[in-house]
């Protein structure tokens, strides 16, 4: 050995070369997020994050409802809003919980099913040294054919055999796994599913009144509210058309809804017109929609007619309040009235509205506010008339189904005289010699016209999800090793030449183990002398390191 190879074998070693603080960060934080314990957080979290939309109303699914709440809860509504509770499912933070899921589990299945596989393609382990030391023991006679006998009939009670010299080893139960990894990629399809549709569908709101000669098509134009998904565009909606021909409602004597049917006319293209029914849990199916019921109500028809004898008849849908008796408010505008007879030119300090509300059973005494049932037993309406300047040529959005108060409080709108209750029929001349007539009410329905794409593979999802549950809840994992011409053990027969000895080990803590093994022998040891040795010797249940 040379001076140079003296001192490079004494010097001491380099330092240890420090792994990226960065690098380390990222597959630290890579481990944390693929793991079981973080996917089963966030899984809860988004159960949590889901509860806003069942609980509170939404703006995709009933806008009404929505309204409702702010005029309930004025002060609490605009924090919610602005926080997305009313959009719960489209809102950042659910969006960021199931992406951070959808990540977990990919990361965490991904290499669970590769060892899954070699596992699958793996042969059952060797037998154990000791047999008489697993969890399941016995030794009996040796069938006739020996060790290609005994694989010969696991295989018929379809275990993964194992042929090694004079020992057999099988196991079963992959099942399990199999399950577990199955409901796993059903849960990553349904959220693949969810962001589909997010991205792909599209909805929308509408009200149609019985009875319309004009039908409503479906254009953005034509919804009260709408939500299309980022890559829908106006041309993506399909081309039909709907007239609703009649809705029929039936309730119990105490109020309580019983039956609801509305049918339309649906005019598709390519297609000659069709009548169909659908109700609130049967929808109307049509080409690339589905036309829900979401509510139904009455619609006045209020005749005006102005000093010049002009006549408009104006068919208003009056939303309900939420009552059992159907109670309505609503609107009745006439902005064309009272027109120049000379220049035609229409005065708008002149207009008319009638603030009303519409009780299907109206009670027999005072106060009118409420119906008593939500059939049309004893039909009247509410009017309180207004003259002034609607406000609707200011350019500023308003509710068609509400005065606006802004007009009366600046004094460009006034109450003409106290409200008056009217049966259908009857009119009422107002202070400047005008009439308004109650003709009576026409039924209206509110839609909703949906598109979701993944509602077909959401539902395959799902019960495949269902089925990899069962799988991984009940399946069992085990394992059984016999060796043939073993020498007897403290306990067994002796004076046999030809003995097998039998041990199980079930994988986890199940019940019904022991006597599945014990009639496994049994149909192994049947063709065989069986020298007193039909017994299972049971032992209490050992760790992993006691038993292989």
């Amino acid at each position: 050995m040379t001076a140079v190879q003296d001192r490079t074998s004494d010097s001491p070693p380099g330092p240890r070369r420090r792994a990226n603080p960065v690098v380390a960060l990222l597959r630290n934080s890579w481990r944390q997020l693929t793991s079981m314990r973080t996917a089963l957080v966030l899984l809860f979290l988004l159960a949590v994050a889901a509860i806003p939309g069942s609980v509170l109303p939404q703006w995709g699914v009933n806008p009404e409802d929505v309204r409702d709440y702010y005029a309930t809860y004025p002060d609490l509504a605009p924090v919610l809003d602005r926080i997305g509770a009313f959009d719960a499912f489209g809102s950042i933070w659910f969006s960021a919980i199931y992406l951070l899921l959808f990540t977990s589990l990919v990361g965490c299945i991904v290499p669970r099913l590769r060892d899954h596989v070699r596992a699958l393609r793996a042969k059952p382990p060797a037998a154990p040294r000791r047999l008489d030391r697993l969890p399941a023991h016995t030794v009996f006679a040796a069938p006739a054919g020996g060790v290609e006998a005994i694989a010969a009939t696991l295989r018929k009670q379809r275990w993964r055999v194992a042929v090694r010299g004079d020992e057999v080893s099988a196991e079963k139960g992959y099942v399990k796994e199999s399950g577990n990894l199955l409901f796993h990629f059903s849960l990553v399809a349904v959220l693949i599913t969810f962001a589909l549709s997010s991205w792909y569908g599209w909805s929308g709101n509408r009200l149609l009144v019985a009875g319309e000669d004009k039908a409503f098509c479906n254009t953005r134009q034509q919804y009260a509210e709408t939500d299309l998904g980022p890559r829908v565009t106006d041309a993506d909606l399909p081309g039909f058309c709907l007239t609703l021909d009649e809705f029929q409602a039936r309730f119990t004597e105490s109020g309580q809804p019983e039956f609801f049917n509305a049918r339309v006319s649906a005019e598709e293209p390519g297609r000659e017109v069709r009548t169909a029914d659908f109700s609130v849990n049967s929808p109307l199916r049509l080409d690339g929609a589905s036309v829900y019921l979401l509510g139904h109500g009455y619609a006045p028809i209020i005749k005006y007619t102005d000093r010049n004898g002009r006549a408009q008849t104006s068919i208003v849908p009056f939303l309900t309040t939420g009552d059992m008796g159907l109670t309505s408010e609503g609107l009745a505008a006439f902005p064309d009235v009272n027109v120049d007879p000379v220049t035609g030119e229409r005065n708008p300090d002149l207009q008319v509205a009638f603030e009303g509300i519409y009780l299907p059973t109206a009670p027999q005494e005072p106060p009118y506010v409420r119906s008593e049932y939500p059939m049309e037993r004893n039909p009247a309406v509410l009017l309180i008339p207004y003259r002034g300047n609607l406000g609707l040529d200011a350019g500023i959005p308003g509710s068609i189904y509400q005065l606006d108060q802004r007009q009366v409080t600046n004094g460009r709108l006034e109450q003409l005289g106290e409200a008056k209750l009217m049966r259908p029929g009857e009119s009422w001349t107002l202070d400047d010699g005008t009439t308004v007539e109650f003709l009576g009410t026409r039924r209206y329905i509110t839609l909703s016209v949906r598109h979701d794409p993944g509602a077909t593979m959401t539902l395959v999802s799902s019960t495949v999800l269902l089925v990899g549950l069962l799988g991984s809840l009940f399946g069992r994992r085990r394992r059984v090793f016999f060796r043939v011409g073993a020498a007897p053990t403290s306990g067994s027969p002796t004076g046999s030449s030809s003995l097998v000895e039998a041990g199980g080990l079930p994988r986890t803590d199940q019940p019904g183990f022991a006597d599945e093994f014990a009639q496994l022998v049994k149909v192994i040891g049947d063709g065989g002398k069986d020298p007193g040795a039909g017994r299972v010797d049971q032992d209490p249940p050992r760790t992993r390191e006691g038993t292989e």
